[in-house]
């Protein structure tokens, strides 16, 4: 679980509802027409643009940048380096048993073809296959919330001139000019707030989070291609290394 996105939420929260609530008006920033006016739009744009299912996916997305589950690179290259020798010593089919303690659904399917006798080259395109769909899932889901965090704000502005024009409808008592102000722009702040705190911050560490999950099925694709072609648990390992930036090499480096 990333306590860094939950931290983070909660505390731009405490931030803003505490200086509201330290001012004067605090009456004046909620407001449930320009709630809807901004919250709504945004989620009928998001509707509009994306497909029903895309859509109602966007609960989902959210929890993948709260809960992410990317193996770590020393677990991963110690895994494989365990695997090599295993098929090494013992041959394809000893690692049959060894499937049931891997979670991961891409790293299971690699072992079993690997048990199932498949040359490099087959694991390799199928597995690139895989590869391929879960970046453009991962790219949906970023684009998803980039929408929704650019959006937000332009009904925010549409609640804003909306409020404006009501308010310059009615003139006749100037000392309401303030007031009716104030309550116009309340949408624009919603808007700015939503985008800025949750929306897109949301999209940026999805689109982290993508990239650590793409390189650990990069490496799982060449390690479990290097144990196919019959290559020894260094020769795995120096190979699986390749994709860790060389002072953290040491730092990874797994026993054989």
């Amino acid at each position: 679980m990333d306590i860094a996105t939950i931290v983070g939420v909660l505390l731009g929260l405490v931030v803003i509802i505490g200086a509201i609530a330290v001012g004067a008006g605090k009456e004046l920033f909620f407001n449930i027409p320009s709630l809807a006016i901004t919250i709504g739009g945004m989620l009928c744009a998001t509707l509009i643009h994306f497909s029903l299912p895309q859509f109602l996916g966007i609960f989902s997305i959210i929890k993948k940048t709260i809960v992410a589950k990317v193996p770590s690179s020393s677990e991963l290259i110690q895994k494989m380096v365990n695997y090599a020798a295993i098929n090494r010593r013992d041959g394809a089919l000893a690692l049959e048993q060894e499937i049931s303690n891997v979670s991961d659904l891409f790293f299971v399917k690699g072992l079993q073809m690997l048990v199932d006798g498949q040359e490099s080259k087959n694991i390799r395109e199928l597995m690139t296959l895989e590869i391929q769909y879960l970046q453009e899932r991962h790219s949906t889901g970023k684009k998803i919330l980039e929408f929704m965090g650019a959006s937000a704000p332009a009904f925010g502005m549409i609640g804003t001139l909306i409020g404006l024009v009501q308010m310059l409808s009615n003139l006749s008592d100037p000392s309401g000019i303030g007031a009716g102000m104030a309550t116009a722009l309340i949408t624009t702040f919603y808007g700015a707030f939503a985008a800025n705190l949750i929306f897109i911050p949301l999209a940026g560490k999805l689109g982290i989070y993508s990239k650590a999950e793409v390189t650990a099925v990069e490496m799982i694709t060449e390690g479990i291609c290097a144990i196919a072609q019959g290559e020894n648990p260094t020769a795995v390992r120096e190979k699986m290394q390749a994709f860790i930036s060389h002072s953290r090499r040491e730092e990874v480096k797994a026993n054989i």
